[in-house]
């Protein structure tokens, strides 16, 4: 595992949309995480005043463009935000995250070839979890990699291993920066994993233990807590403390939050 040569301001990114199960986006483009998991239950002082939900965290004020329960319909709002920053001449780059299932949406190609043919300064991130709800990609999915559909519209295509921090944070800022360029979009294929069901209550009889276990090996928290450990870059107590501070500062705010007024029914409508 390589260590990254990419700075942060080569990889981040100035604005993102993304799938409604992919909420942390929110809070890492810097949204505060009480108003975050308020919005989740639906309070009144949640980022949308409890009104999105769950499946429509949204914060303009943070760059993070809404998260949409349609799959594949933010795709081309992707396009419209990148195209917005060609207009405005800046050198701000959109993010679009989604899913496997939803590349095979029409949104999808048609977001791909109108960026590609403006060469809109945007990242088409697919995070490949490897089931669309239950469906196995390899019953879903005609192409071997995901990224390869990319050359139907003539622009990078790229695999990366999801689970592999440093390798993702490669890939993100390569594209990043080509975008910066003015050389257009890039498509990244992340093959990752998720531990759990696609919604509460998912039996999960579409896998087998075995093969969660095999995944949970390879976490990639646990084996970024690894490599930083091997190459003294903090002890372990220093990687404890951080563990801690974040356990205590996530239970404090699900403590708060419940407690929140709810989102009043006539300001709903």
């Amino acid at each position: 595992m390589p260590r990254p040569r990419s700075t942060p301001s080569q990889i981040g990114v100035d604005r993102s949309v993304h799938r409604s199960r992919i909420r942390a986006t929110t809070g890492t483009r810097g949204a505060p995480l009480d108003a975050c998991m308020s919005e989740l239950l639906g309070r009144a002082n949640g980022l949308c005043k409890g009104k999105g939900g769950s499946m429509h965290l949204t914060s303009v004020e943070h760059r993070a463009l809404g998260s949409y329960a349609i799959v594949g319909a933010h795709l081309p709002i992707a396009c419209g935000t990148a195209w917005s920053a060609r207009v405005r001449g800046t050198d701000q780059v959109t993010a679009c995250h989604f899913g496997d299932g939803a590349t095979n949406i029409g949104a999808f190609h048609e977001a791909l070839n109108l960026a590609a043919i403006w060469k809109l300064p945007a990242v088409f991130v697919c995070e490949n979890n490897g089931y669309a709800e239950s469906t196995p990609v390899s019953y879903h999915c005609s192409a071997s990699d995901i990224a390869n559909r990319a050359g139907a519209y003539e622009i990078p295509g790229i695999v990366v291993d999801g689970l592999d921090v440093f390798a993702v944070y490669e890939a993100a800022g390569e594209a990043v920066a080509r975008a910066r360029r003015g050389e257009g979009p890039t498509l990244i294929e992340a093959k990752t994993y998720r531990y759990y069901g696609h919604f509460e209550g998912d039996t999960i009889l579409y896998r087998t233990k075995e093969e969660l276990d095999a995944y949970r090996q390879r976490d990639p928290i646990g084996v970024l807590r690894r490599y930083i450990l091997e190459h003294a870059i903090a002890s372990e107590q220093e990687l404890d403390a951080i563990n801690d501070r974040v356990q205590a500062r996530l239970a404090q705010r699900l403590t708060e939050c419940p407690h929140g007024a709810s989102s009043p029914v006539s300001g709903r409508l």
